[in-house]
């Protein structure tokens, strides 16, 4: 979850080349009625960047359906679904250093951000469980409940970002809740399951209310607690 608009906070509106704020000009090309490409010109570079963030996670979860789709035993497309994520990551974070670096960042960008982030690190995850093997109405339940707190936890963000406490560059000094990226920490256990062949009705500790319909996986409450993590208020991680 890159910093797109604290800067701006903290010192005023970021320019452009000829002295226009970059968000008004922004604003003045979305306004326009005319050009088929509008939405294109006013992308900054750092958007473009959060673009294939968004790439990513997309890209991960349709390697997933096709897991999904193919021989169970084959998992060159579980290995992509795995990891397009941490590339996506990478986009998350560049996205940030870019804004920063050519005082250019807007609310648009910040939409886009936390929109990404959510395909990249909440859909995509829930998405590659699903195909490892967790698959149980009560499983979908659980990854569901994971996915809409990230949601929430990106919409907190995104209208308490400028209330939290700031450092003297202008950069706030916590996360409140776990950022949702932590979700990487459990793809990167999917992927040691890959690797041991733990997948499907070979997950670790099975199933438990097996055959009924409360049947379910208990690794998945990995992800209810991922989930609860993400929402605390009383859990803040400094920012690096």
């Amino acid at each position: 979850m890159s910093k797109r608009i604290n800067n701006n906070a903290a010192n005023g509106p970021a320019t452009d080349s000829v002295g226009v704020p970059a968000e008004d000009k922004q604003k003045k090309l979305l306004a326009e009625d005319s050009g088929h490409f509008s939405m294109i010109r006013m992308l900054h570079l750092a958007d473009l960047i959060t673009e294939l963030n968004g790439f990513c996670g997309v890209m991960s979860v349709f390697s997933s359906m096709r897991y999904c789709l193919g021989p169970p035993t084959s998992h060159a497309n579980l290995w992509a679904a795995l990891a397009f994520m941490p590339f996506g990551l990478f986009f998350d974070f560049m996205d940030g250093k870019v804004a920063r670096w050519r005082k250019k960042s807007s609310l648009m960008g910040q939409e886009l951000d936390s929109l990404a982030d959510l395909v990249s690190f909440g859909v995509s995850p829930a998405a590659a469980a699903f195909a490892i093997g967790l698959r149980t109405p009560v499983d979908h339940l659980l990854l569901t409940f994971f996915v809409l707190c990230g949601l929430t936890r990106l919409a907190r963000f995104n209208i308490t970002v400028a209330n939290v406490p700031k450092d003297e560059t202008g950069k706030s000094k916590y996360f409140e809740g776990t950022p949702i990226p932590t979700s990487l920490s459990i793809a990167a256990l999917m992927g040691y399951w890959v690797k041991q062949g733990w997948v499907l009705e070979n997950l670790p500790m099975g199933t438990w209310a097996t055959g009924t319909i409360f049947e379910f996986h208990p690794v998945a409450f990995l992800f209810v607690l991922s989930g609860v993590m993400m929402t605390s208020k009383s859990i803040h991680i400094p920012k690096p």
